[in-house]
């Protein structure tokens, strides 16, 4: 999400690049065997088809054996409280076979206590073919008034605005250092690092970001280097991360998680504000999280996450990202309460979106029904939800998180 906090503070975002960063490190010490992901997948994101490869992938063979109802979960990252995820949405996470999970809220219980919530949150990934299917667990933890897992073991990590006065070489390290707690809380992913460029004359009139100091700096080359370091740390360290909040919050002035109608009028496809994303993405980043804002130079008819101009043209096409696209909230923000849950989910996907975060469980089911109803009569739409499918199953593979043996 953008950020309010309170319950969930932060932003929200994996055939990568071939050979770049996480992916190569990764699979060489995973389980499974994986490659080029989902059969048809350019197609549905409106780039080039990849190249597959002519064995069997990991994530092939998981997807092959799954039932509908499976690969549907699969697309679903549902949050759950950091301290003590209630029974409801455990029960939810279990009917519905929703494949990854945030920690959100607030928590100072440390690293060894949060790993004991992460084992009890794994407890309800799918079984296929006899082998658990892993969830990828998330969190935010960006720092300043966006980490949510603090206490023994966590470092307190300053907000992004301060981190940007660090050399990069610096906050790579210490990036690297964060990640390592994650990672030894049980975390796969962190939703950061922020790659929206809040202009100085805007702020902290900049309600989402600039309001909290989550930018890295005022200007594109500062947020492209000093995000750049904070991914390279994690990538160092094995954790995953996601770039957000694409293209870019830092010109609005409306929080989404809190606001309607937020829009961006000045980003356009060329503007200097999108190089931290293009650069994140030429890095290998496994995640790219899109906005709920309306960006009228760029797609003045849809809002961002339902856009296939700025999913389909601009992100896959245009910037080559052929990893996961993650939603922004799509269960509490108040910028897509027009929408109903069924419409927010269908909507998402149709545009080429894959991942769908929403912070309230309650609304999965809803969801994942109109899903399956799409799928039974739109061919096409079956397509993209294969791609998405694949696309993530192969981020679980690449982070260790499937097992083909």
């Amino acid at each position: 999400m953008v950020t309010t906090v309170r319950q969930r503070t932060g932003g929200r975002a994996t055939a990568l690049r071939a050979g770049v960063g996480l992916v190569t490190t990764l699979l060489a010490a995973s389980v499974c065997t994986t490659s080029s992901a989902a059969e048809g997948a350019g197609h549905a994101s409106g780039s080039a088809a990849p190249a597959r490869s002519a064995a069997t992938t990991c994530a092939d063979r998981v997807y092959t054996a799954m039932t509908q109802a499976q690969r549907v979960g699969q697309l679903f990252m549902g949050g759950v409280a950091a301290t003590r995820p209630s029974a409801t949405d455990l029960r939810t996470l279990r009917t519905y076979h929703v494949g990854s999970v945030m920690l959100t809220g607030r928590s100072s219980a440390g690293t060894v206590a949060t790993k004991k919530v992460v084992d009890g949150v794994r407890g309800q990934a799918d079984t296929v073919a006899g082998r658990r299917v892993g969830m990828i667990v998330s969190t935010d933890q960006e720092g300043g008034q966006v980490q949510v897992l603090n206490g023994p073991g966590f470092s307190a990590i300053p907000a992004a605005l301060t981190q940007g006065t660090w050399s990069t070489t610096t906050l790579r390290d210490r990036a690297e250092g964060w990640a390592r707690q994650l990672k030894a809380a049980g975390l796969d992913l962190n939703l950061a690092p922020v790659a929206d460029v809040v202009p100085a004359s805007l702020g902290t009139r900049n309600a989402p970001i600039g309001r909290y100091h989550r930018e890295y700096g005022h200007t594109p080359g500062t947020v492209t280097s000093h995000s750049g370091a904070f991914a390279a740390g994690f990538r160092k360290a094995g954790v995953m991360t996601s770039v957000k909040h694409f293209p870019g919050l830092g010109r609005v002035i409306g929080n989404t998680d809190t606001t309607a109608n937020v829009v961006d009028s000045v980003t356009t496809a060329s503007s200097s504000s999108l190089t931290p994303f293009r650069s994140g993405i030429d890095a290998g980043s496994p995640f790219v999280m899109v906005s709920l804002a309306k960006y009228t130079k760029i797609d003045a008819s849809h809002l961002a996450v339902f856009s296939p101009t700025v999913i389909g043209s601009l992100l896959r096409s245009r910037f080559g990202f052929q990893g996961v696209v993650i939603s922004d909230d799509l269960g509490r923000a108040v910028a897509v309460r027009s929408y109903t849950p069924a419409q927010r989910a269908v909507n998402f996907l149709n545009a080429g979106g894959d991942m769908i975060l929403t912070v309230q469980p309650s609304t999965v089911p809803a969801m994942a029904q109109a899903i399956q109803s799409r799928m039974a009569t739109d061919a096409s739409f079956r397509a993209k939800v294969s791609a998405s499918v694949h696309r993530i199953l192969t981020a679980k593979a690449t982070a260790g998180r499937l097992s083909c043996g």
